[in-house]
């Protein structure tokens, strides 16, 4: 990959529906340069796919909140990705450094779904308690996928 495929990507990020031939202006290739690289790229699954973000009020998800996960004893990555597979309101979630176990970021209709997705995630056999904060109004969110 080069610079100009390296401008490429950044500008699909953007705006994944942006055409060739406006691609190429910002960038300095003709349209069919451009459509060839992007070709490639994704015959290389550099690109694995096109897509749109939704705002997940619209599917009715408007209620958000960052948890932080607190385990007894030792668990293991694979027994958390378990245990939170099963909650479809855990939109995110990784293992992290510090006194939490993992941060997990979930997505709900309204205040009493979350607490029942909670309550799920609270019963696990392994999960000793968890610390929520409900998120008021968002802030930045850049898309990185």
């Amino acid at each position: 990959m080069d610079s100009l495929d390296h401008g490429i990507i950044d500008l699909l990020r953007q705006n994944a529906r942006a055409g060739y031939g406006d691609i190429g202006e910002v960038i300095g290739l003709s349209a069919s340069a451009v459509k060839r690289r992007v070709d490639r790229l994704v015959a290389d699954r550099v690109i694995r796919g096109f897509t749109i973000q939704v705002d997940p009020a619209v599917d009715g998800l408007a209620t958000e909140a960052y948890v932080e996960l607190f385990c007894r004893g030792t668990v293991a990555p694979d027994e958390l990705r378990r245990i939170l597979s099963g909650v479809p309101e855990v939109v995110d979630a990784g293992t992290v450094t510090g006194s939490a176990d993992a941060i997990v970021h979930m997505r709900s209709r309204d205040i009493p779904s979350l607490e029942l997705a909670l309550e799920k995630v609270r019963i696990a056999p392994n999960v000793d308690h968890t610390r929520s904060a409900i998120v008021l109004s968002r802030l930045i969110h850049r898309q990185h996928d």
